[in-house]
């Protein structure tokens, strides 16, 4: 049975490359067991542990987030207490709004609800 040509110059040249490569300065330095023991490391860091790349991206997101929501946050409070402040200082505001939040009125008064549908 005949191998193709194809074939066969695939795995001559594979075996030129692992020939090469095994006698390259690179494959010293990775069989130092030093070099290896700090690539297995570092491999564990950041695939396998308890804080891997992953999870640091995720921390990373949920932080951003968080302080985009603080800052919301801060505006929101700070109109409310201009709101609040205003509603103190003037009686006219005050009830505006007792009208408009609570459906207060005063005695002589009827109220009609308009509900867009």
């Amino acid at each position: 049975m005949q191998i193709p040509e194809f074939i066969r110059k695939i795995v001559v040249h594979g075996r030129d490359f692992s020939v090469r490569f095994r006698e390259s300065a690179i494959f010293a330095f990775l069989r130092n067991r030093y070099v290896l023991t700090a690539l297995l490391f570092f491999l564990w860091l950041l695939l396998f542990d308890q804080n891997n790349l992953t999870e640091r991206r995720k921390a990373t997101r949920e932080y951003n987030q968080l302080l985009e929501e603080k800052e919301y946050y801060k505006q929101k409070i700070e109109d409310d207490s201009k709101r609040i402040e205003e509603l103190k200082t003037d009686n006219e505001n005050l009830e505006k709004f007792a009208r408009e939040q609570y459906l207060m009125k005063k005695d002589d008064e009827d109220i009609f609800i308009i509900a867009d549908e």
